[in-house]
């Protein structure tokens, strides 16, 4: 068994990473599902509507992966100094923390998602369906940001085959509801079908763990016993922050993407957008599972002084990721058109669209993963600021000036749309590219909780 305090080849750092990238590709997978089956069972109207409320609901669900990610990191650093029976009592207070909060969001997500959806550009049956679908969803939130929290605790107690099993686990109870439901049920309670489903998993993906970290087991983690302690949760937010600000900005871009396809390219382009969006989680998904997966590594050889490991980690997951990056590139180019006509190949007009924009946007493969990594490399490192900066300048400055400028800019305007990632992603590699190279040469210190080390890679 691969452990935290190894010596990290490439084999060995693809071996322990794959069930990570594995996990969110698969959780990917069954989110591409739903819209799958929306899309050709329910019809183009639910279909725009779950695409117009969704990035509204991820932003409720980023609290998992921020207590995720800054808690992974306090967590695998103070392993990393031998101290297990803290780093239990910190992963059992984020675990609980993480959970009241998203019962809170849960709630008022509820009662204001009416007003919310219309602030989107919803309007009558449209409005509807995104009030029907996203109340439903909302309902199983607070299983959701557990599953997103698992996500990176799975890793940093070393059982990440495990973290994979619960999410196919949670997949294929989508899946299986999707197919029983969606397509049995009448036209008019489809969308619902679809809600129940995703619920369903997602309520999978939450407890099972609960079950698993409360219980003795063979895991270096477990829930239990905690005291409330604000500078930890403080230390989590900071931590987290990059991942919480990158999930929200996102979100929020994804909201102005639709607003500007509806100006220069109606519903269809709302339609066309989310296809991508969809599509691109999957390849996306691929470089968050690497993050996720190496964070606890670097967190605990941080954690331990050892620096040379980290310089050695750093150097080979560049490598990796700007090969994964190719390929998924050209991986892109070749399947534009089935993966189109997999959502949409009841309207022509919007494969062809879809096909075109797709293959615009599919040029930023190659550069969201070291964005990406690079990210995700600071939080581990207990550096939240630097982090946080790399994921606001990519996604609230970078995207959104790019999205509202080229537009004005480029001709089609449409097409300004869909290159508008591109630019924003090759920008934040070389802002990305910069802090890595000062943080070399100066060698900054970094607080940790309890701690002060020296970044010295």
């Amino acid at each position: 068994m691969i452990q935290l305090s190894d010596h990290f080849t490439y084999k060995k750092l693809l071996k322990f990473t794959l069930p990570s990238i594995a996990m969110m590709i698969f959780t990917s997978i069954y989110g591409v599902v739903d819209g799958f089956f929306v899309s050709n069972f329910a019809g183009d109207i639910p279909f725009k509507a779950v695409n117009l409320i969704m990035p509204f609901l991820m932003i409720l669900g980023t609290v998992g992966f921020m207590f995720g990610s800054g808690g992974t990191a306090i967590v695998a650093n103070t392993l990393g100094e031998g101290k297990l029976e803290t780093a239990n009592r910190y992963f059992s207070l984020f675990t609980y923390v993480t959970f009241i909060l998203g019962v809170v969001f849960a709630v008022l997500g509820i009662v204001f998602i009416r007003p919310i959806a219309k602030l989107l550009g919803a309007e009558g049956k449209i409005l509807e369906n995104c009030v029907l679908y996203g109340r439903i969803i909302l309902a199983a939130l607070p299983f959701l940001v557990l599953q997103y929290l698992f996500q990176s605790f799975f890793v940093a107690a070393e059982k990440p085959r495990l973290g994979l099993l619960v999410i196919i686990a949670a997949g294929v109870t989508n899946m299986v509801l999707d197919a029983v439901l969606v397509i049995l049920l009448p036209v008019e309670y489809k969308l619902t079908g679809a809600a129940i489903a995703t619920a369903a998993s997602q309520c999978v993906g939450g407890l099972i763990p609960i079950f698993y970290f409360f219980r003795k087991n063979g895991s270096i983690l477990r829930l239990g016993k905690t005291n409330f302690e604000g500078k930890a949760i403080l230390k989590a937010c900071t931590n987290g922050s990059s991942e919480f600000m990158s999930n929200v900005a996102m979100s929020i871009v994804g909201m102005l993407y639709n607003l500007q396809l509806l100006e220069y390219a109606g519903e269809n382009g709302v339609a066309a957008y989310g296809v991508m969006m969809y599509v691109s989680m999957i390849f996306s998904a691929a470089f968050i599972g690497y993050s996720i997966g190496t964070a606890p590594v670097i967190g605990y050889h941080n954690g331990a002084g050892n620096h040379a490991e980290l310089k050695g980690i750093l150097k080979k997951s560049c490598g990796i990721l700007l090969v994964g990056g190719l390929l998924m590139f050209g991986a892109a180019e070749l399947l534009a058109i089935p993966l189109a006509k997999l959502f949409v190949n009841y309207d022509n007009d919007l494969v062809k669209m879809t096909v075109h924009g797709f293959r615009i946007f599919s040029v930023a493969f190659p550069f969201i993963g070291f964005v990406i990594f690079s990210s995700g490399f600071f939080t581990a490192l207990n550096d939240g600021l630097t982090s946080a900066l790399i994921s606001f300048l990519r996604t609230l400055v970078f995207q959104v000036t790019a999205v509202i400028a080229l537009p004005l800019l480029w001709k089609p305007s449409v097409d300004g749309i869909w290159a508008s990632v591109v630019v924003a992603e090759m920008a934040a590699v070389l802002l990305s590219a910069f802090f890595i190279f000062i943080k070399r040469k100066k060698n900054i210190s970094v607080k940790q909780t309890n701690v002060r080390k020296t970044l010295a890679f």
